[in-house]
């Protein structure tokens, strides 16, 4: 469920993980440097990203139409970005993974804008906690390309794209007659803000009258449920301008009870509290139909996304100020509040809200043809506990989403949803709306049968959208490719990376899964912990992850903490929350306290003698030599003070430990052990490092490939070594860096090049190379620009809008040498201009354009090829060139 939402971020910030400046090295004068003699380069690798196909799996708090453009239309998350509704393949695109690790914050979007004059201009404010938990401020992204690219404006506070009352909004608008106006309501006392420049530059409207009071929990020291929630949405009535000249009449919504409703009629000149408005609520959303004159406003008494026991919907007629109660129900039969809230602009008098706090039976969705005057149910009680539903759904593209449930009536699986605070009809198209709920974005597109008598027909409209919070991830020798451990929805088991598994992790079902592990030399058999609200927290299976069974949970435990297999799978060691580090033989039917190790402490299996488990805690790395009975502290020292800190052992070498992790302010980097943890050596070139994995060896190889989120030579990135560390290579580029990937990583170990990394909100991405033979870590090329021999080039149009366009350039070497520089030539058809392009430099003279190799993506060997992409603009039409040259050699073109 959603209410754990939080979790991942807040416990991975309390041990210290999420680094938010570009941290100095720590100095080490304990632990010798590995290889010092030899300086560690970095080279770069064409990879392909994709995510492992979830599907959704996380809350989806705002959907935004554009209100000039057909099928324009984005989402915001609370934790995992914003993405881009791509109408010809029914899907999403994410547009933030370009947020690197010193910014993950600007991963959860709290509020977005469409740009209804020139629909290229998309405006996002990011920032995911308004506490010391994220340690940088909140900022305004700016695109003017529909998120292809961003400019940023950094705030001077903090902003609260996963804080409570993150459904409500939207707080950022942009006037819809000057569009250069833009508005932004901020959390914490901060009041309104205003840009006159199009989102470069922001100020505080100094004379707007209330910054909000309401707060989730006073009483709460962390602060993130003790924030006032401030200002929580902006309204442009847009009768009241012209088109250059701002709008005079703006709505304000103000987290405060007694005061939520504000305007201004001289263009944010001067402001005043509504008259006549309800009180002792919170106005979640305020959505005008200009039309009519009616300003629609949604009520609860809590701020969401979780709580709210009681509710109403309010109409308020701008032109005599006469306010109307239009609730669904009675406010004495509500036990939820309301919040979502949209108007078919196609038909204004047709309303529909949410109840959003409404858990069980179900979520309610509300429709009113006649302006709220009466409203029909999505689904009601024939006979209570049956029920009648106006609607069916079919969740076979994410079938996960019954939850593998077998619930009593009133309850049905799969739920209509929760957390159902975005709602949206689409402006140009009656048929179609689209609400977002804890776990996944719903869709209809023959909305119409509602009012018909007949049922509309609801289905999954996430794909694209991968958002869940990933722990922990295994990629065992056999069997499935990839198991994963995720918040909120346990983890899945993928036997194929590109399609959607069948179901979660069940029997038990965790609502957040912290650590799996499975037998090295037995990979059938895999261990899970996690954490419950009630039953096990740990759990097992012998068929490689497709079935499973709870174990017993020791005295105490209050949560999943860290398990370990053995290689064999004959015992396991578990370090749970609540209690202190236990072992067991066999599948856990009864455990016993281990001996010489601290409670807490990360624990991993040596992946060759079954008897043999590590554990690290506050800088002492612990062995077990008699299967998780005894621990002794190794005398090492050096290592991280710390506990942010990932390790694993090596398959098939017997006492092989790396160790990657630490802080700023200590030792902080990579760890190499030969002898099982009593001595270590630190790998002088690597700079930062806070995970560590193994993938198949390259050809010719002897050492398995290393994977790292790592910081080395002073850049961030995902990192792959294939000779035990002496030289590496940065396999990510600045637009694929998904914020903090700081959880886990591992290679495949039958793919070589593939790794799957963890990130918190983007799901589990992982990459294939170009380089499908290995090599070594790789040094920076001499370029030569006009390469001799043959090529081949793919050109592909992946976006397209009124005026732009996005582009990728498949350049292949389909020669006998290899090039180690290149430049390619081209001429655009109908004068296109390119705008900005990434993994390649370029110049462009009128039509002629040209584009060569950076430093670090040069060398191409025969058979291989390197890819780089751009935005552009054009009119007209948009026609691909066809004619491609490396020097005077012309490429074939596919």
């Amino acid at each position: 469920m959603r209410r754990t939402r939080i979790l991942t971020t807040v416990l991975a910030l309390a041990a210290g993980l999420l680094a938010g400046s570009p941290p100095a090295l720590g100095a080490e004068k304990a632990a010798k440097a590995e290889k010092t003699d030899r300086s560690v380069s970095i080279a770069a690798d064409t990879y392909t990203w994709k995510n492992a196909r979830i599907d959704g799996g996380g809350f989806v708090p705002g959907i935004v139409f554009n209100r000039k453009e057909r099928n324009l239309a984005y989402a915001r998350t609370d934790i995992g970005g914003a993405y881009r509704w791509v109408e010809a393949s029914k899907t999403w695109t994410p547009m933030l993974d370009s947020v690197g690790w010193d910014n993950w914050g600007h991963t959860g979007v709290v509020s977005l804008a469409s740009d209804s004059v020139d629909p290229n201009k998309v405006y996002v404010a990011a920032g995911t906690y308004t506490n010391s938990w994220d340690p940088g401020n909140g900022a305004i992204l700016r695109s003017s390309d529909r998120g292809a690219s961003w400019q940023k404006a950094n705030l001077p506070f903090k902003l609260g794209g996963n804080m409570p009352g993150r459904g409500m909004g939207e707080r950022l608008a942009v006037d819809p007659n000057r569009n250069s106006v833009l508005y932004l309501g901020a959390p914490s006392g901060k009041g309104l803000w205003r840009s006159t420049d199009s989102g470069a530059t922001w100020s505080q409207v100094t004379n707007f009258p209330n910054v909000g009071n309401y707060v989730a929990d006073p009483s709460d020291t962390s602060g993130y449920s003790s924030d006032n929630q401030g200002i929580v949405w902006v309204t442009f009535d847009e009768t009241t301008g012209t088109s250059g000249n701002a709008t005079r009449t703006i709505y304000v919504g103000v987290a405060d009870k007694d005061n939520a409703v504000y305007r201004s009629t001289d263009a944010g000149a001067t402001w005043s509290r509504v008259a006549g408005q309800p009180t002792g609520y919170l106005a979640h959303k305020g959505v005008l139909d200009a039309t009519n004159g009616y300003l629609y406003l949604s009520y609860s008494d809590k701020g969401g996304p979780y709580d709210g026991g009681k509710g109403q919907l309010w109409r308020y007629a701008t032109a005599t100020g006469a306010w109307t109660n239009i609730s669904p129900v009675a406010e004495a039969d509500t036990y939820y509040g309301f919040s979502g809230l949209t108007v078919d602009r196609q038909d204004p008098g047709t309303v529909m809200a949410t109840a959003y706090s409404s858990w069980w039976p179900d979520t309610q969705i509300f429709r009113s043809t006649d302006s709220g005057a009466t409203w029909t149910k999505a689904w009601d009680y024939s006979s209570y506990p049956n029920r009648s539903n106006r609607y069916t759904m079919d969740v076979s593209s994410s079938p996960w989403l019954t939850w593998g449930a077998n619930p009593s009536p009133p309850e049905q699986t799969p739920k209509l949803g929760w957390m159902t605070e975005a709602l949206e009809i689409d402006p140009f198209n009656s048929q179609r709306m689209m609400y977002g709920t804890g776990a996944t974005i719903y869709g209809t597109e023959n909305l119409g049968n509602w009012d018909s008598g007949g049922q509309f027909a609801i289905k999954p409209m996430v794909q694209g959208l991968e958002e869940t919070a990933v722990n922990d991830l295994a990629s065992p020798p056999s069997g499935a490719p990839l198991l994963s451990a995720l918040g909120d929805i346990g983890g899945f088991r993928h036997t194929d990376l590109t399609k959607v598994p069948s179901m979660m992790f069940t029997q038990p079902n965790f609502t957040t899964t912290t650590s799996l592990d499975y037998a090295e030399s037995n990979p059938n058999t895999v261990v899970r912990v996690g954490n419950l609200d009630s039953g096990p927290h740990i759990a097992f299976s012998t068929d490689n992850g497709a079935n499973w069974f709870a174990g017993t949970d020791p005295s105490g435990v209050s949560g999943g903490g860290t398990v370990a297999a053995a290689s064999d799978g004959s015992r396991f060691v578990w370090s749970p929350a609540g209690t202190g580090v236990q072992y067991t033989t066999g599948f856990g039917n009864s455990w016993s306290a281990s001996s010489g190790i601290p409670a807490d402490a990360i624990v991993e299996s040596d992946r060759v003698d079954p008897r043999i488990f590590y554990g690290f805690k506050s800088g002492k790395f612990y062995v077990s030599t008699d299967g998780g009975a005894t621990f002794t502290a190794s005398n090492a020292t050096g290592l991280p003070s710390g506990d942010s800190v990932r390790f694993k052992a090596l398959p098939g070498v017997k006492g092989d430990v790396w160790l990657a992790g630490g802080a700023t302010d200590g030792s902080y980097g990579l760890w190499h052990s030969t002898d099982g943890g009593a001595t270590w050596s630190r790998l002088s070139g690597v700079e930062q490092a806070d995970t560590i994995g193994f993938g198949k060896a390259a050809t010719g190889a002897s050492y398995q490939t290393l994977y790292a989120s790592a910081r080395i030579g002073g850049v961030r990135g995902i990192f792959r070594s294939t000779d035990k560390g002496a030289t590496w290579t940065r396999i990510n580029d600045d637009a694929h860096q998904w914020g903090w990937t700081g959880a886990a990583i591992t290679g495949d170990p039958r793919v070589y090049g593939r790794v799957y990394v963890a990130t918190n909100g983007r799901g589990v991405i992982y990459g294939d190379s170009s380089d499908t033979g290995g090599g070594g870590g790789g040094t920076d090329p001499e370029p030569e620009p006009e390469p001799a021999g043959a090529c081949a080039v793919a050109y592909k149009v992946t976006n397209e809008w009124s005026g732009g366009f996005q582009a990728d350039v498949r350049l292949s070497n389909t020669g006998t040498g290899a090039w180690t520089g290149w430049s390619l030539g081209w001429t655009f058809p109908n004068g296109q201009s390119i705008s900005q392009l990434w993994n390649a430099d370029h110049t462009q003279s009128g039509s002629a354009v040209t584009a060569r190799n950076i430093s670090w993506n040069g060398n191409v060997a025969a058979g291989s090829s390197v890819s780089f992409g751009f935005t552009g603009s054009w009119s007209g039409t948009n026609g691909r060139p066809t004619a491609f040259k490396i020097g005077d050699q012309s490429c074939t073109v596919t």
